[in-house]
């Protein structure tokens, strides 16, 4: 289904990286609206794709990872994520990140979509996939900073601790979503 949208692109004046990090820039942008001659002035953090990846295993398992989120100061229970490198391609980092934070690969990959991570703030989209019959075939390799636990739990434990917000991260309850609207005979 298609949607019409009615309001136009404000006209950018000016886009000026005002500070960088290893992950992100963080841009002031002033803008001005169709039909509005009073500029304004927005911050916008412009970071790499990302990709978030729903591992399910043949029994209906899903594959998790439990690690420390800086910005919340809490620990998280999340699907397999991460930053889509340069010269690499969404469906490249979902297989990588899998491997990587989890040991579990697949060679049954489907797209289900992509979510604006905040676009009120920032500029990047995530992609959400879905590897089914992943199976264990490597250890975890973690990067430097990287703290992370492997849980496999089964698909209705999980949606359990979404429905009761043990899952929170906003990015998951995307890909979740996406995985329910496909797959109603899952809940």
């Amino acid at each position: 289904m298609m949607f019409n949208f009615s309001k136009p692109l404000w006209k950018v004046l000016k886009d000026k990286k005002v500070y960088e990090t290893p992950i992100f820039s963080l841009n002031e942008k002033v803008v001005k609206p169709d039909g509005n001659e009073t500029p304004a002035s927005f911050y916008v953090l412009n970071a790499p794709e990302w990709i978030n990846v729903i591992a399910l295993t043949a029994e209906k398992e899903i594959v998790l990872v439990e690690q420390y989120r800086h910005g919340i100061h809490e620990s998280t229970l999340e699907i397999p994520g991460g930053m889509v490198d340069k010269g690499e391609s969404p469906i490249e980092a979902a297989k990588r990140e899998l491997l990587e934070e989890t040991g579990f690969s697949s060679t049954e990959w489907k797209m289900m979509g992509k979510t604006s991570s905040n676009p009120a703030i920032m500029s990047n989209f995530t992609h959400l996939y879905i590897a089914e019959n992943c199976i264990k075939t490597d250890e975890i390799s973690l990067d430097g900073h990287e703290d992370i636990e492997v849980h496999v739990l089964p698909l209705k434990e999980f949606l359990t601790l979404v429905e009761s917000g043990v899952v929170h991260h906003a990015i998951v309850l995307a890909a979740v979503s996406k995985l329910l609207l496909k797959n109603p005979e899952l809940v």
